[in-house]
């Protein structure tokens, strides 16, 4: 029975010898310095997207047929060159760049390529009058992300500024030209892309206007395609009225929170 206090003290010394240990190592370690294992990149937690509008708030920032003028009105359908000249074009393009562009037109889907990057709200107006069509649309994701995509939509002027295209049996030239936006936004890129078609007799050009604009952590983009030329007030207009509800929208879902 006398053999028990005896173990107990070796016992209490040797935990105060690693507790003394482990405090010298604590001690020697740099501040800052993690102790237990490290996690790696893959583990750690992703930044989180920030807040999405809500589906009603992404609707309440569209823009009308009633805000461009009595000759438009919610479109009946895709316009036929939607197939006949920007798909065909975009399937005879060998430039990737050029590629991309034509693809993304004819989608509609500027900032596309993942489900979290994809529209909260979208509309389509036709001008009975000259059959132009123009589409809306209000995406929310990361800023730096939409700011990658519109980098990428200022450099097409000069890395796809003029090219041919073969597809379907038609020839095709394709021209990326700057298209000065309204001063809206935190940041904003225009372009005009022309599509002709080179063995017409008459006119058989077809000439979108793209506009895509940045505030805070949503983007409205537009497109405006016609047979044609597109008329530039329409496009202000859309671009104007759709950033003023937007930023209207968002001042609103912060009020909420």
């Amino acid at each position: 029975m006398q053999q028990a206090p005896a173990a107990l003290a070796v016992a209490l010394a040797l935990t105060a010898t690693a507790c003394g240990a482990a405090g010298e190592r604590a001690a020697d370690r740099p501040a800052g310095t993690p102790s237990g294992t490290v996690r790696s990149p893959a583990a750690l937690p992703s930044a989180a997207l920030p807040p999405a509008l809500t589906p009603g708030q992404a609707r309440a920032a569209l823009i009308t047929a009633a805000d461009l003028g009595e000759a438009w009105e919610p479109t009946r359908g895709a316009a036929t060159w939607r197939d006949e000249v920007l798909k065909t074009a975009s399937e005879g393009t060998a430039q990737d760049g050029c590629r991309r562009l034509l693809d993304a037109l004819y989608t509609e889907d500027l900032f596309g390529g993942s489900a979290a990057a994809s529209p909260r709200a979208t509309a389509a107006l036709d001008d009975t009058d000259t059959g132009a069509q123009l589409h809306y649309r209000i995406t929310s994701y990361r800023a730096a992300d939409l700011d990658r995509t519109l980098a990428w939509l200022a450099t097409l002027p000069d890395t796809c500024g003029h090219v041919g295209t073969r597809a379907a049996g038609a020839a095709r030239e394709v021209r990326v030209t700057a298209l000065t936006p309204p001063e809206t936004g935190d940041a904003r890129v225009g372009l005009r892309v022309t599509v002709r078609d080179t063995a017409a007799t008459e006119d058989g050009t077809l000439t979108v206007d793209v506009i895509a604009v940045r505030i805070g952590d949503d983007a409205l983009s537009l497109t405006h395609g016609t047979l044609g030329t597109p008329s530039g007030t329409a496009t202000r207009t859309a671009t104007e009225t759709g950033t003023a509800r937007l930023t209207e929208a968002r001042r609103q879902g912060r009020a909420q929170v």
